[in-house]
Order: structure tokens, then sequence, then C-alpha cells
């Protein structure tokens, strides 16, 4: 569990930096939210808790979480996410190596679904109109839901690049036009947008690390990253103006943070050697699919929820050959 927080420090950091302080509040929040909610409903059930929570595992869930949400979400959104993560999808089906879902993605899926508008509060990347807010006007807005006198949330906060290039696509704008637009191209960088690819190369770095320790099987990230480029290039080629590339996806929104940290989730993720192929890459295909046409900007913790619930049957059909038995 320590190796994985390791892992996502280059990430978090680089996260830090081109969207702001909110990021640190987002982990504080959660970081706290989750050790103490863990430690209750452990004392609640008689279990040990000073051992429980030296695992790792609920910090673990607490950074995922904090990385995933907007970076100007209230306070509020990111303690119901990390009740639900932790109370809910972790402990109420019997705590650490018995949770059928992705404790994390869950509890961001319940403010998703329940809270979209606070959902959409990203800060401006650093670079983009004056890029985030300062630590006061974050801290004011986060805490006490208050900013200067003539700011809006509108004037600090803006749609991501997957986000906006989809609400520009529904009123007919493609993509090279808006890419290329006078108001929407600082927001945008050479491979995906501003800040993004940066924050997703960190992520690869330390999920590559992550891998060569051994604690990541590389067969998930692998096919994950294979299908996502597959079925983008192909859509790409069919219809450009219309269709992002394969580079953008992969290096945009929260996809390299999923491929290494959230979908190779040992609890949660396929455990056979082809059932990892499989489950990566149809996690790559919902991701897509969800971010093209789905009603929601990214799709991995929907993708990767779902995918939580077929991997039992993926296991199921994917069990290798017992060596020495003929019937196999």
């Amino acid at each position: 569990m320590y190796k994985v927080v390791y892992a996502m420090i280059p990430g978090t950091l680089a996260a830090m930096y081109f969207f702001g302080w909110g990021v640190l509040f987002n982990l504080l929040i959660a970081i706290t939210t989750c050790l103490a909610t863990e430690a209750m409903v452990l004392k609640m059930r008689n279990r040990e808790v000073l051992a429980s929570l030296q695992d790792g595992s609920a910090f673990v869930t607490a950074c995922l979480l904090a990385l995933a949400l907007p970076s100007l979400a209230p306070w509020w959104i990111t303690v119901i996410a990390s009740l639900f993560a932790i109370a809910v999808a972790k402990h109420l089906y019997g705590g650490l190596g018995f949770n059928p879902f992705n404790p994390a993605m869950v509890g961001y899926i319940v403010v998703m679904i329940s809270f979209p508008l606070e959902m959409t509060m990203w800060s401006a990347p650093m670079g983009v109109n004056g890029g985030w807010p300062d630590f006061i006007t974050t801290f004011n807005w986060v805490f006490l839901g208050a900013l200067p006198v003539a700011e809006t949330i509108d004037s600090i906060s803006m749609a991501t690049p997957i986000d906006l290039l989809k609400t520009q696509l529904s009123q007919y704008h493609d993509i090279h036009e808006t890419r290329n637009s006078e108001q929407y191209s600082a927001l945008f960088s050479t491979i995906s947008g501003t800040g993004w690819q940066w924050v997703n190369i960190a992520f690869l770095a330390g999920g590559i690390w992550l891998v060569r320790k051994g604690v990541a099987d590389w067969r998930i990230p692998t096919a994950f990253l294979i299908s996502l480029v597959l079925i983008s290039n192909l859509f790409a080629v069919i219809d450009y103006s219309s269709n992002s590339s394969a580079l953008f996806h992969v290096f945009s929104g929260g996809t390299m943070l999923c491929a290494f940290f959230i979908a190779t989730d040992p609890v949660t993720a396929s455990t056979t050697p082809r059932g990892r192929w499989i489950y990566g890459a149809c996690i790559g295909v919902l991701v897509y699919v969800i971010r093209s046409w789905g009603g929601y900007p990214d799709g991995i913790a929907f993708a990767v929820v779902l995918m939580n619930i077929a991997a039992p049957l993926i296991d199921y059909y994917t069990q290798p050959k017992v060596f020495g038995d003929p019937n196999k």
C-alpha cells in the first residue's frame, strides 16, 4: 500500500502545480475523513483499530478519491465521498479483501450522480486565464463557500478539455474549430489539455515504477491503454472532426491514474492472467464509450465499477490449466 502512495507522489505534485491549493485541500479532507471513518467503523465492529489503520488501505483510498475530485469541490463533497467509500463500499461488504467494488470509485460515483454541478468545479490550470486562485480565495471557497466581491465560481473555474469538447460538439462546433478558437485555445496543449498531459505523464512514470516493483500487474494497464488507443484511433480515422485522437484520450482526465492505480486494485480486479487482459481491455472500451456518448465527462469511475461487477465471471471462464490434470 505504501509503495502505491510513493508511486502517486509525482502525479500528485504535478496536479498541485497545475491545479492549485484545492488539490491539497482535497487530500487533507479525504485522508482525515477516511481514516476517521475507518477507525469508527472498526470500533463498531469490535476489530483492531490501530493495526487496520496501519495497513494503508484507507489512506490509499483517500488519496485516489482526492485526486479524482475537482480541485474546487466544496469540503462537504469530499467528506460525503469519503464516508461512502469507507463505510459503505468497503466495510458494508466485510472490509478489506471482501469489497466487490473499488471504494474510491464508489465514493466518486455517489457525489457525481448526486451533485453534478459541484463536480465540474475544476480550477483553471496553470497558464490559462491567470491560473488557479490563490490560497485565501481557494480556502474561502472550499470551506466557506465565499468568494471575493465581483468574483463568481465561473471566473475561477472552467470545464475540463474532455467536457468542453463534448459540449462544443453538441453545439455543432468541431474539434479543430474548438481547439483553435481564440476563446479556448489556451486550454489545449499539443497532446491533450494544458496541465493534464503532464499530470498523466507523471502518473505514468509512477505507474511504471509500481509495475517494476511487482506491486501492480502489467497486464491490466497494458490492456487498458491498448484498447483505449485502438478504439479512439479507429473513430478518429473515421471522422477526425468529431472524434479526438488517441493521444488526447491517453493523456487526458484520469487515464493514467486509472490504468496503474485504480484498475489494478488487487481486491476488485480480475485475478487470472487471461482475465486481466479482458478486464483491462473492457475498461478501456467503456471509458471511450462513456467519454464520447455518455452523459458524464470522464467515464473512468463508471467503467471500473461496471467491470468490478464482471470480474468474478471473467475469472470463472479464464481459469488457467492445472498442471498435470489431463481433463484441463
